[in-house]
């Protein structure tokens, strides 16, 4: 299910979708709006995060482009909020909102004292230097890839992260860096793939193999972990579980 708050930049946020959705409101009114009194919610955003409103591109519902919504902090939801008349419907969404931003505070300060033990720090410090092994091989890798002719080598490195993201994790909003939000245990496996992905894309090019081969075995071998291990959340009640 869809979540009515999400993390974004490790800041809690909502779409203009989801509150249209909830105000009984057409999606282009909604933005309408916001930018009537544009000046007023980028006042009250996050200016560490952004200096104008944070905006994004989803797919539409119906064929055609992909569609703009903005992500709102919790003072931007609550002013856009005082906007609407009142209904039954707005004002169940709208306590819907606030239990929704209080849940993700809570789990982002969870996570900040979770980030305190010493486990943690040592695992977290023991996966950047298994993190630091790998880029070095994906790197070593697209170079390879290069000279076998690739005409996009160098986004390789980011498409096998990606990858890795996608199999292992279940990831809802957009972090600064995924990793500053993972449990020890997801740690731990995202350190045990990478030293797959290391293994696969030394043995391919030892062996001379085309780096299109060797991108699909490495591929094969993280959906084959995946499948044993399982997906995990990022951000999720399943940290509760470890502590």
């Amino acid at each position: 299910m869809e979540k009515t708050v999400e993390i974004y930049k490790d800041e809690p946020r909502v779409g203009t979708f989801m509150i249209a959705e909830g105000f009984d409101r057409k999606h282009k009114a909604v933005t309408n709006l916001i930018n009537i009194y544009k000046d007023r919610f980028i006042r009250l955003d996050n200016k560490d995060v952004s200096k104008g409103l944070i905006a994004r591109k989803v797919p539409a519902k119906k064929a055609g482009r992909p569609v703009e919504e903005y992500l709102l902090n919790e003072k931007q939801t609550i002013f856009l909020g005082t906007l609407f008349r009142n209904t039954e419907k707005v004002l169940d969404f709208k306590e819907k909102l606030a239990e929704a931003f209080v849940e993700q505070r809570k789990q982002l300060d969870a996570l900040k004292k979770y980030k305190l033990r010493p486990e943690y720090q040592q695992i977290r410090e023991a996966g950047k230097i298994i993190r630091r092994g790998a880029t070095d091989v994906m790197q070593e890798f697209c170079e390879y890839a290069k000279k076998q002719g690739s005409e996009h080598a160098d986004k390789y490195y980011s498409n096998i992260t990606r990858m890795l993201n996608g199999l292992m994790f279940i990831v809802q909003g957009k972090f600064k860096n995924v990793r500053e939000v993972m449990t020890t245990q997801q740690l731990m496996t995202v350190g045990s793939a990478e030293e797959i992905i290391k293994k696969g894309l030394e043995e391919g090019m030892k062996y001379d193999t085309h780096y299109k081969a060797i991108y699909q075995d490495i591929k094969k071998r993280v959906e084959l972990f995946a499948e044993l291990h399982g997906r995990s959340e990022i951000i999720s009640k399943y940290m509760e579980l470890e502590e």
